[in-house]
């Protein structure tokens, strides 16, 4: 017989509320921007997979797949349109030849670049109203929070060994 698995408990945190006002603001900037901030002529799907080819130079579709949560067919897709655009090389892995890996053309990475710039100058035009002392405070907790997301989930208080 096998067990509802328990919720972990929840430790209240005043952060929250400002954090998810943050994400909302950060839509509507999105939104609002759309021809300055947007990843045109490529979709968030697709530009997506840019970021994590450029992360991963040389995966395959297979782990593509598994970052992505998608079926094969559907990043076989993805990456037809990325290299139909010109973003994405595709080219026999020298291992193996039968396994094909991923990377970016200088098109690709030049438009990774160009969206990177354009948000960024929203980002310091927005951050340039804030304090010395609010920015540096808030590059600290960004980057915890960072950290948090990117780390394997863990029970609260659990201590991590190294």
């Amino acid at each position: 017989m096998s067990e509802a698995p328990t919720a972990l408990p929840q430790r209240p945190s005043t952060a929250v509320p400002e954090i998810s006002q943050v994400l909302e603001l950060l839509e509507i900037a999105w939104e609002r921007g759309r021809g300055t901030l947007s990843t045109a002529p490529l979709s968030a799907a697709q530009t997506r997979v840019l970021y994590i080819i450029e992360r991963e130079p040389g995966i395959n579709l297979g782990t593509l797949g598994s970052h992505l949560s998608a079926a094969a067919p559907s990043v076989t897709r993805l990456c037809d349109r990325l290299q139909a655009a010109g973003f994405l090389r595709r080219t026999p892995r020298p291992q193996d030849r039968r396994e094909i890996q991923l990377e970016l053309t200088d098109a690709g990475a030049a438009h990774l670049r160009d969206i990177r710039n354009r948000r960024g100058q929203a980002l310091h035009q927005a951050m340039d109203r804030m304090t010395p002392d609010a920015q540096n405070a808030l590059a600290i907790g960004l980057s915890a929070l960072c950290d948090a997301v990117t780390e394997p989930s863990q029970p609260p208080g659990h201590q991590q060994t190294v």
